[in-house]
């Protein structure tokens, strides 16, 4: 395997992981149907990409949920002990363990035995991430990724979902003034419902209500398609 083709390789394998990487939220330019991927990094792709290119999108409307606001929030909830123990520690080998096999060559740019030594996802993005995509500190990477500092610019109707007791983002990070502040934006807040569960029932076997939001919002963006692009 060639010099580029491993390198064009490790960019495909850590870009997913970049929250703010603006060519990752440039494909979605060449669908005119995106996938509902239950992801935490694709519902925060999306919003930056939003964010950025306000109404010049091919989008027509979008459905958001469980995204991580503020990064810097995000990472000071899950490094709390519980927290770091359930779910912090294990995500962070898994992102070591993405970039292993390609240590060789990464070893010319990186001090790998920190990067292998993290042990929270902050502790990776500030050792290998924010450097591998021309970041100067973690910190201007943080704020890059966080989509509550573009909630304001987007502009197309978006819905956006989310539970106060995610772990994942906080909510007393959620920017509710701020998408109070935008007609495109509707924030859903629940009082439970953990991180892309939203559970019903005494036994939850059937469709969440997640499914239900999202199932509503799709038939109405269907129904009412040339109301919100004359909007």
């Amino acid at each position: 395997m060639g010099c580029a083709e491993d390198e064009y390789n490790v960019a495909l394998c850590t870009g997913i992981y970049l929250l703010s990487h603006t060519d990752l939220c440039k494909l979605l330019d060449n669908y005119r149907f995106v996938q509902w991927i239950r992801l935490l990094i694709i519902s925060m792709l999306l919003l930056n990409y939003l964010g950025q290119t306000g109404r010049e999108t091919p989008l027509m409307a979008a459905a958001i949920f469980s995204a991580g606001w503020n990064v810097f929030e995000s990472a000071e909830s899950l490094e709390k002990p519980l927290n770091w123990l359930l779910f912090n520690y294990y995500l962070t080998t898994c992102l070591q363990s993405s970039i292993s096999r390609h240590r060789q060559m990464l070893e010319k740019l990186f001090d790998m035995n920190l990067v292998m030594k993290a042990k929270t996802i902050r502790e990776f993005d500030k050792q290998f991430t924010s450097g591998m995509f021309g970041y100067r500190t973690i910190d201007d990477y943080y704020v890059d990724a966080s989509p509550c500092r573009k909630l304001k610019s987007i502009g197309i109707p978006v819905l956006c979902l989310n539970s106060l007791d995610d772990v994942f983002s906080p909510g007393h990070a959620i920017p509710i003034e701020t998408a109070k502040q935008n007609p495109n934006v509707a924030l859903v807040l629940t009082s439970c419902g953990g991180h892309i569960g939203f559970l019903e029932g005494m036994w939850p076997r059937k469709c969440t209500y997640m499914d239900r939001v999202f199932n509503q919002f799709v038939q109405a963006v269907f129904e009412h398609g040339n109301k919100i692009c004359s909007m």
